[in-house]
């Protein structure tokens, strides 16, 4: 994960802010940073979005295969994930640098989402045991700035939203054999439903306090933190901690109760925005350096 050092001098004055829920910028321990979501960015993917968070830029794409299901549920289709950390998003991500964080990503990733209370995977399914469609995830960072994972989850979310995934009819020929058609029509497509796909939540445990979406700075003077992923309801679906330093039970409850709490609240604007944003069709304007 990128890092940034700070001085003994920046360190208090961090702690001592968030002490007093007041951090560096302004905001209080809760508050996210300002973000920006553009959907259907990238013209070769079934569905993308792009998150700015902050400093934080991240682009998603997704792509739609036809696959075969695996043996264990022959009745769905599955996700797969790619997150390739860019050289320019910070110099750390060079070399084996950016491939480590890429596959932690990636692992993280699988578990919150590739599992049938994300997505209804039996949607995905086109024949039982022969065909289903698989979704393969790309995720690129563009810029760091700290909370990848926040970001990370909000652009999968819009990218899964906006994926159109082809029709299929599927006739027999004389032979008893199956035949698979995809229809060439673009508004003939199947869309997700997205609403219990979760948001990830991350809390830094800074001094006696813990803060959500935490800057680069802030990391720093954090001991450790706590990744939740949080559905529409504020059910907590996946928990894990990361980061050298240990938490005591009392604060892994309390940031779990405000992971929940600000987790459950990204989703109704998130929704909001993506189904206004779509409503515009072509109207709307792309500001993004894919637009």
């Amino acid at each position: 994960m990128a890092t940034v050092q700070v001085s003994e001098a920046e360190k208090v004055y961090i702690l001592h802010g968030v002490r007093d829920d007041l951090r560096v910028d302004g905001r209080g321990c809760e508050d996210y940073r300002h973000m920006e979501i553009e959907t259907d960015m990238v013209s070769n993917t079934d569905g993308s979005a792009k998150v700015t968070l902050g400093h934080t830029d991240v682009l998603v794409g997704v792509k739609a295969e036809m696959g075969k299901p695996r043996p264990m549920v022959p009745d769905e289709g599955y996700l797969e994930f790619f997150v390739d950390c860019s050289a320019n998003a910070t110099p750390e991500f060079e070399g084996r640098g950016g491939d480590e964080l890429g596959m932690e990503l990636s692992n993280t990733l699988y578990k919150v989402f590739n599992n049938r209370y994300s997505v209804d995977l039996k949607s995905l399914c086109i024949s039982r045991g022969e065909h289903c469609w698989v979704l393969y995830v790309d995720v690129l960072l563009l810029q760091c700035d700290g909370n990848l994972f926040d970001a990370i989850s909000v652009a999968i979310k819009a990218a899964l939203f906006n994926t159109k995934i082809p029709k299929v009819h599927i006739s027999e020929d004389e032979e008893g054999g199956k035949e698979i058609e995809l229809s060439d029509d673009p508004y003939d497509c199947m869309r997700l439903n997205v609403e219990n796909v979760p948001c990830i939540v991350t809390l830094c445990k800074v001094g006696h306090r813990h803060v959500v979406d935490a800057t680069l700075q802030e990391k720093a003077c954090s001991v450790a933190s706590l990744i939740i992923s949080v559905t529409h309801k504020g059910t907590v679906t996946c928990v894990r901690k990361v980061g050298g330093g240990s938490l005591d039970p009392e604060s892994i409850f309390e940031m779990t109760e405000t992971g929940k709490r600000v987790g459950k609240a990204l989703h109704a604007p998130l929704m909001e925005l993506l189904q206004e944003e779509e409503s515009l069709g072509k109207k709307r304007q792309k500001v993004g350096f894919l637009g």
